[in-house]
């Protein structure tokens, strides 16, 4: 493990605003703030708005700075991903975001029914050999809907025309309109919130790739399931660019 690598993880422990539960613990019952995240944590009644798989943050963070009457929770397994936003978000001074290092997979350890009001899905790895461990898979979304606020929000922004497609199939087997859905996102100006742009994104856009988004509402009480036969003829784009990513990625795995 690198030196500067090393320092980021001591770094984080410092960081009154990222949280690192055992994952032992959240798998066998509930994390300390789950249901209590306004009250104990933010101090307030503001909705609650999660971003999954943030990586480095970068769009809780500029959420966070446009909307101050919001709260902002970035998830992600990495702490040397979770490091940049945590320390940009302690510098400058910003109340309305917590970070929390940990698996998707048991977010309903961490917050209570109806206690998210917003879901961000930014530019997840789109498992073109693994349907069920898309983020956006029936396994996930089901998970999402018991603390997702009725009417809440999930928007799910990628690079990977292949997963908006799979995701515009599952809505569809479901009987979900999207609210909006498109293939090419910078087509046409884009609004603020949507016009965020991450380090990642910004090398997608650089490589010609199209961005797509999707905004949807969760049904409540209604257990999704996959789309039926999907298949997606074009090509799965950036498969280099993600290896390389991941593998440097790799070298903080566990951390």
């Amino acid at each position: 493990m690198g030196k500067n690598k090393l320092a980021r993880f001591q770094e984080n422990e410092t960081f009154a605003l990222l949280h690192q539960p055992a994952f032992a613990d959240l798998f066998r019952g509930d994390f300390a703030l789950k249901g209590k995240w306004r009250r104990d944590f933010f101090g307030n009644e503001n909705p609650i708005v999660l971003e999954l798989g943030c990586g480095r943050g970068e769009y809780t963070v500029e959420l966070a700075r446009m909307f101050p009457d919001k709260n902002f929770i970035g998830i992600d397994i990495k702490g040397a991903r979770l490091w940049r936003g945590a320390k940009t978000a302690t510098e400058e001074g910003l109340r309305n975001v917590a970070f929390v290092r940990s698996k998707v997979e048991v977010a309903t350890s961490l917050f209570a029914i109806g206690e998210v009001s917003e879901i961000w899905i930014t530019f997840p790895d789109p498992q073109p050999s693994h349907a069920r461990k898309r983020l956006c898979a029936p396994m996930f979304l089901n998970r999402y809907a018991k603390f997702l606020a009725p009417q809440g929000i999930v928007h799910l922004k990628t690079d990977s025309r292949m997963l908006h497609e799979y995701a515009k199939a599952l809505l569809a087997a479901n009987g979900i309109a999207p609210l909006q859905s498109t293939a090419d996102l910078y087509a046409e100006p884009a609004s603020a919130v949507l016009a965020i742009k991450t380090t990642y994104e910004k090398i997608f856009i650089s490589e010609g790739y199209p961005i797509t988004y999707l905004k949807f509402l969760l049904p409540q009480g209604k257990v999704l399931v996959e789309p039926v036969d999907f298949t997606y003829a074009g090509d799965v784009p950036k498969a280099k660019t993600r290896q390389s990513r991941q593998g440097k990625e790799q070298q903080g795995k566990g951390r």
